[in-house]
């Protein structure tokens, strides 16, 4: 398997050089994003065969049709699929919850940090040890070591999840940055309460303007060359792939809960997933490609809305042109995928919501959809086609980019349509779908952005067929958005949130020992000079190999 880039080239690269690219190429050198040559098909028996894998299994299974055995064996594969996942409390990894007959809640928060990303960053954390280890051991003696600094800026759960996912690596340093005072308090001590020696925590003072340093950063190709700098954002392809596991895990788990005179094969599987960066739904994209019988992904997002728009009108519009603003000035993405959202201020023009994992202006992983859709409505053979979506792709995001919007054609929208629907859901509407689920038959207390999925599954359901099951991701433990949570829950007596959501593990979290390092202002020299001082540009021999 070879991986080529969404707005064309001749340019073919292997897993390893997509999964573990240097930030400055991240993307591909046309500016576009890496996507597999072709979507593998599912083995004949994987029903049968499949069934009872538990989710180790599964990860073995699906990732090897992505990833050659020359590039890592079935053996090396398992024992890093292994070591990712023995650090989620849940034996599933990521269990599914019935709440009524037709709605059930994939919790894919049970890993170190209490957020869907460890399911992905706890794997590519691995991955990158596993790759650096074996470049540095096919060096002479006295070679210098391969190292990589990673750097990313977070307000919340990427940054802790990218954490958790390379503390104690060798050789591999890691920086987050995250706005002093701006981070809920129990999302920084996450962060700097670990106090592994390659974990290094930067508190930039002043507003959420870091990820403008970051790009400033990783456009420095000397200051890049010297320390290797990477990312854990979420375009990494290795991130999408390993989402993709849990779609095949949910459908087996929903298989296993159906009552016994009810074939899951006479049903219609709907999955409805909270996002902003579009990666975790296009995991469930490629699955349904790949042959998991899905009847509908739908879309849910918050009022940063640019997603459904796209699936009401066909316009992939920064801001909402109805408006009257301007998409061109002003809207920002986050810095090569490296922000998480929260991004909300007066001159971005994203909407600072209940749900900020999901405060986005413009979906980074969106563009690896259009290019299959671009493909699927292309004409000649595969080679003419793959030609004319890569310069369709480059053509509509150069529009995006000067104008702010693009128009996309009617077949475009209508195939768009086939695999996908789309809801948007305001601030009040999480709060009383918070309320509804709490005052359920089965009473379950959701995050704000697992709530956001809530609400949008209540709103297709409507128009769905009696015999449609929906399957909604649970992107998010309650107890990181307590405010969210105990605004939506305050006036009922029987709700305590101690009692009834903080984790065992928040628990003395704010009292742990914290390490951090304080920057004035959000300025590119003193994020340069703290990675100097903290790292070094020291050579590194194959006999002193180890952490940093």
């Amino acid at each position: 398997m070879r991986y080529f880039s969404t707005r064309g080239g001749s340019e073919r690269l292997s897993f390893e050089e997509v999964s573990f690219l240097p930030i400055y190429k991240c993307l591909a050198p046309n500016g576009g994003l890496y996507i597999p040559e072709y979507i593998p098909t599912l083995p004949e028996n994987w029903r049968s065969d499949w069934k009872n894998y538990s989710f180790v299994d599964l990860s073995v299974a699906v990732l090897s049709l992505y990833i050659s055995k020359d590039e890592i064996s079935e053996s090396e594969l398992r024992q890093l699929v292994e070591k990712s996942y023995k650090t989620f409390r849940h034996p599933d990894v990521t269990p599914l919850t019935k709440l009524d007959d037709k709605t059930f809640v994939l919790e894919l928060f049970h890993g170190p940090t209490f957020a869907f990303k460890d399911v992905a960053l706890q794997l590519l954390g691995n991955l990158f040890e596993f790759f650096l280890i074996r470049r540095n051991a096919a060096k002479a003696a006295d070679a210098e070591l391969e190292k990589l600094t990673v750097v990313g800026a977070t307000s919340g759960d990427t940054g802790s999840a990218a954490i958790y996912g390379l503390r104690g690596k060798a050789n591999v340093s890691i920086f987050i940055l995250h706005p002093k005072g701006r981070v809920s308090p129990i999302q920084e001590a996450q962060m700097t309460t670990v106090t592994d020696a390659n974990v290094h925590n930067v508190a930039v003072k002043g507003t959420f303007d870091d990820c403008q340093v970051l790009k400033s950063l990783f456009a420095d190709r000397e200051f890049n060359s010297t320390h290797r700098l990477a990312a854990v954002n979420s375009i990494n392809w290795a991130r999408i792939l390993a989402q993709t596991v849990y779609y095949f895990l949910a459908y087996f788990q929903l298989q296993s809960q159906l009552p016994t005179d009810i074939n899951i094969d006479d049903l219609g599987v709907e999955f409805v997933v909270p996002t902003g960066n579009f990666g975790d739904i296009l995991a469930g994209y490629y699955a349904k490609r790949m042959g998991l019988p899905v009847s509908k992904l739908v879309v849910a997002t918050n009022e940063n809305d640019i997603l459904a728009r796209f699936w009401k009108s066909g316009s992939y519009e920064k801001v909402d042109s109805s408006t009257g603003h301007d998409g061109s000035s002003g809207a920002t993405a986050p810095a090569d995928g490296s922000s998480d959202g929260k991004q909300g201020t007066a001159t971005s023009g994203v909407k600072e919501t209940l749900s900020p994992a999901m405060d986005i202006m413009v979906s980074s992983n969106f563009e690896r959809l259009l290019w299959y859709l671009a493909f699927e409505n292309a004409s000649g053979i595969r080679e003419e086609k793959e030609v004319e979506a890569g310069k369709l792709l480059s053509s509509w995001m150069s529009s995006l980019k000067e104008d702010g919007r693009v128009k996309l054609p009617i077949n475009i929208l209508l195939s768009a349509r086939k695999d996908f629907a789309a809801e948007r859901i305001s601030d009040e509407q999480t709060l009383t779908t918070i309320q509804s689920f709490f005052n359920g038959v089965v009473s379950y207390i959701a995050d704000p952005h697992t709530a956001v999925g809530l609400a949008a599954a209540r709103a297709v359901a409507k128009q769905n067929p009696e015999d449609v099951c929906q399957v909604v991701l649970s992107t998010a433990h309650p107890a990181k958005f307590s405010e969210a949570v105990s605004r939506a829950l305050k006036d009922y007596d029987r709700f305590n949130f101690d009692r009834d959501v903080l984790p065992q593990e928040f628990r003395g979290l704010l009292e742990k020992e914290k390490r951090v390092i304080d920057v004035e202002s959000p300025d590119v020299d003193l994020v340069k000079a703290v990675i100097e001082k903290t790292v070094g540009h020291q050579a590194g021999k194959l006999a002193g190999s180890g952490s940093i």
